[in-house]
C-alpha cells in the first residue's frame, strides 16, 4: 500500500516545525546531563538523548539551522532527500539520504555540530519522512534558524543555496 504525506502527518500526529516541514518528538531520554557537566555553550542540564519523526513534504525544505549538538538523520520512507550542511569553516557538504545506494544514498548522516544545515526532498511530487536523533538531547535554547543576510555575509561563496534555503 502506498503512504503519502498526509497519512504519516496524521498516523503521527505531526505539527508544524518552525525550520519547516513536520514533526512530533518521539522520544526523551527521563534522565539528565548536569549543566556543571556539559560544554559552555548549553544554558542548562539536557535530557541525555531525544528523537523525532520529521517529515517534508515534496515541495517544502528544512530551512537552514544550527544546534549545539550532533544530529543524526534517519531516512524511514517516503522519497529520497539532500541534507545540505555548512560547516564552520565554510565547506558545504550535500549529504542524500534515502534507500538507492548504489546512487550514493544513505540510510543515515550526522551533522555536527555548529554546522549550519538545511534539507529538501528531492522529488517535488514526493515527501521525505525521516527521523532525527540528538545528544544531548533537544532543546529550543539550543536552536537557532539562519538569517540569510548573516549567513550570506559568513559565507558568500553559498549564497546561491543559502538563498535557496532560508525564509527571508
Amino acid at each position: 500500500m502506498q503512504r503519502d504525506a498526509a497519512y504519516w502527518i496524521e498516523k503521527f500526529k505531526l505539527i508544524e516545525h518552525p525550520e519547516g516541514g513536520y514533526y512530533r518528538e518521539i522520544y526523551r531520554s527521563g534522565e539528565q546531563i548536569p549543566a556543571d557537566c556539559l560544554p559552555a555553550r548549553y544554558a542548562g542540564p539536557r535530557a541525555f538523548s531525544t528523537s523525532i519523526y520529521f517529515l517534508l513534504k515534496g515541495e517544502d525544505f528544512s530551512a537552514f539551522h544550527r544546534l549545539h549538538s550532533d544530529e543524526i538523520w534517519h531516512f524511514y520512507t517516503g522519497g529520497s532527500l539532500t541534507v545540505y550542511s555548512i560547516n564552520p569553516h565554510g565547506v558545504l557538504s550535500q549529504i542524500l539520504l534515502g534507500d538507492d545506494f548504489e546512487n550514493g544514498e544513505v540510510f543515515q548522516a550526522v551533522i555536527p555540530q555548529g554546522s549550519w544545515f538545511a534539507a529538501r526532498p528531492n522529488e517535488a511530487q514526493s515527501f521525505s519522512l525521516v527521523g532525527c536523533t540528538i545528544a544531548p538531547g533537544f532543546d529550543f535554547q539550543d536552536f537557532e534558524i539562519g538569517e540569510r543576510g548573516a549567513l550570506i555575509k559568513l559565507f558568500p561563496q553559498h549564497r546561491e543555496i543559502i538563498s535557496r534555503f532560508t525564509r527571508g
